[in-house]
């Protein structure tokens, strides 16, 4: 059984808390674990942007507490019209994250019977301590760097093999591949995309990240993968634009990285367009549909590599004359 960072900091920060509200002699001191509890967050911004609701949620539960009970007196009833109102105005203030905080405090005031300066200075300083510690502990947060890593290498992996089963398959079509990496892909796509907006919340004055960009160019390349893989079944069988076009697949399957060398396969694309142009004119219905096809086939290559360049800066230049690549 694994036990998450959220049940580590729980378990430090109540007894913590605690320990801190009955020594300074509080009344319900306990209740400074409870918040505690309520204010431990899965991210530094979510962490900041509660506690500062449930602070400003927990001073409006003290006022309107200490006017209704006063007024009304300590009764059920008053308990009711205390969060009748108490409730729209949060959702009005949009510091609803602050009301199942502001309940202990509502209710630790109810159960006073009579609610009077030290008492509210008592529960302020529960409310300090509690949503203070919850704070201090969600300023550590683990880095992601490495599940991240992880995910980029299998998504690489991934990528490689797909490419791979292409050029395979247009070259003998009765090659039976079972997809299992397409599927595969999608859902390492998913969790990549939620460490990263994790880390992404993490990172409080970070404009930008490295694998979000990342991750959004490889899901936008998959979806155009998944565009590919009906295409290529239309190619004719073993000719010289199949084997070409396989040979291309299999090139970029090879290098597949997080580096970017698009610019080199996109100038190999225009050359491999430029030579398709010279072939004869298609005479036959099915040969039209052929050729649309790997028109279509081409331009969704082309997007391919076009979104890995304008990714990152590229790794390599191309020589004016010879058009060779300079890694």
């Amino acid at each position: 059984m694994k036990i998450g960072y959220r049940t580590i900091k729980t378990a430090i920060g109540v007894p913590i808390a605690i320990t801190i509200a009955g020594w300074l002699g509080l009344t319900n001191f306990v209740s400074a674990g409870i918040l505690t509890i309520l204010c431990i967050q899965p991210s530094r911004k979510k962490s900041f942007k509660s506690a500062w609701s449930r602070f400003l949620a927990c001073i409006l539960a003290s006022l309107l507490s200490f006017i209704i009970f006063e007024l009304f007196g300590y009764h059920a009833i008053s308990l009711g019209i205390m969060l009748a109102i108490f409730i729209p105005v949060t959702v009005g203030l949009k510091i609803t994250a602050g009301i199942t905080t502001s309940s202990v405090i509502i209710l630790n005031l109810f159960s006073a019977n009579h609610i009077s300066i030290h008492f509210l200075i008592d529960q302020f300083l529960l409310i300090i301590i509690g949503i203070g510690t919850g704070l201090l502990l969600n300023l550590y947060m683990p880095s992601l760097d490495k599940p991240l890593r992880e995910k980029q290498v299998k998504l690489e992996e991934n990528f490689k093999r797909i490419l791979f089963e292409i050029a395979v398959y247009i070259r003998n079509k009765e090659v039976v591949w079972d997809g299992k990496e397409i599927t595969e892909t999608e859902e390492i796509l998913e969790e990549a995309e939620f460490l990263v907006e994790r880390d992404f919340e993490n990172h409080l004055l970070r404009d930008t990240h490295f694998y979000k960009d990342y991750f959004q160019m490889r899901r936008a390349q998959f979806e155009l993968l998944n565009k590919m893989l009906p295409l290529v079944t239309h190619l004719p069988n073993k000719d010289t634009i199949s084997e070409r076009i396989a040979q291309f697949f299999e090139e970029l399957s090879e290098t597949v990285h997080p580096g970017n060398t698009a610019i080199v396969y996109l100038e190999k694309l225009s050359k491999l367009r430029k030579d398709f142009n010279k072939e004869d004119l298609p005479t036959t219905q099915e040969e039209f549909e052929t050729r649309a096809n790997l028109f279509q086939l081409l331009h969704e290559i082309e997007d391919y590599l076009i979104l890995k360049k304008r990714y990152k800066k590229s790794d390599v230049t191309l020589k004016s004359k010879s058009k060779t690549a300079s890694i």
